[in-house]
């Protein structure tokens, strides 16, 4: 049997996280003695199919359509169902973004297959797959496996390692049966800007209530751009209408995994930490020593954020 990558992109350009779970599927693959084969929807794509291969895929499927040019679950998910039913992989794996985790939801649904969202560890022992991923709000690791001879799980960004590898196999064509979406994309509005993506940034500083109203984010993106960093935001910032939702961080915004994490004014809420909890270093800062923040962070720093940030701002800008 083989493991299938759905790998996403954007304009032809492949995310982080694709090659996260292309990594990822072929140290599967090697474990259960499988293939991996890669497969990438959109229009204008053909760039992907070598790329892909130096990271592992044995095989690289490219649906290449213009019907496919603006991303609708409908139809993304109709043709990742289409080549599970072809292929009947033991394990279909995606990244756990706004995209993936809703396409992976809707495919999974047609092919009726069990999932996992939201991995951060899967394991081939005995002929079968184990996956784990965070519940109660991050306080614990379910350990899960699903019955069927086809699994989706999806990953959670910047958990995976990446790893180069070759791939023996060849670039090659599928060309399902298109349905006729009901919903018609009349207009994409792009956000431009040189911060990183919120979900594949190795470096996140977030603000919250904290920073007293939407003029205090300058100081969270003055630090930011001293870093490298994403800009991230509590949901309380965001119900304030200081930030667009599409930077909330939490459980009901966007769940991060980056190697630093950077919370100001952010009390840390239970909602707050499910979504950046296995971050791997956090520093808090907050005036109130006793915020739920501190039980978590690595380092934490108590005092007015007001005064804290533009001095670590400029030693950073120094260092």
């Amino acid at each position: 049997m083989s493991i299938v990558v759905c790998a996403e992109q954007r304009d032809g350009k492949l995310s982080k996280v694709a090659f996260e779970a292309l990594s990822e599927g072929k140290r599967l693959a090697a474990a259960a003695g499988d293939t991996v084969k890669a497969l990438v929807i959109g229009s204008g794509i053909a760039a992907c199919g070598d790329e892909l291969k130096k990271y592992g895929a044995d095989e690289v499927v490219l649906a290449d359509n213009e019907a496919l040019a603006a991303y609708t679950t409908e139809t993304y998910a109709a043709v990742l169902a289409a080549f599970v039913a072809q292929e009947s992989p033991a394990l279909v794996l995606m990244g756990h973004s706004t995209v993936g985790r809703e396409l992976a939801a809707r495919a999974a649904g047609i092919a009726d297959c069990g999932l996992v969202s939201d991995c951060i560890e899967i394991l081939f022992a005995d002929g079968d797959y184990t996956f784990k991923h965070p519940i109660y709000a991050g306080k614990a690791i379910g350990t899960f496996k699903i019955s069927g001879a086809t699994r989706f799980a999806t990953l959670r960004p910047n958990v995976f390692a990446i790893a180069e590898a070759d791939g023996a196999g060849a670039v090659v064509d599928f060309a399902p049966e298109i349905p006729e979406a009901k919903v018609t994309v009349k207009a994409v509005n792009k956000v431009s800007g040189d911060r990183p993506e919120l979900t594949e940034a190795d470096i996140i500083c977030s603000g919250g209530r904290g920073l007293g109203g939407p003029e205090g984010f300058k100081l969270i993106e003055d630090l930011a751009d001293s870093l490298g960093a994403a800009v991230g935001s509590s949901r309380a910032a965001v119900d304030a209408g200081w930030r667009d939702h599409a930077a909330q961080v939490g459980q009901t915004g966007k769940v991060v995994s980056p190697n630093l994490y950077v919370a100001s004014g952010i009390s840390g809420a239970i909602q707050h930490l499910a979504g950046m909890g296995t971050s791997k270093y956090i520093v808090g800062i907050n005036k109130d020593g006793e915020a739920n923040i501190f039980n978590v962070a690595d380092y934490g720093i108590e005092g007015d954020l007001n005064k804290i940030l533009p001095v670590l701002t400029e030693k950073l800008k120094e260092a």
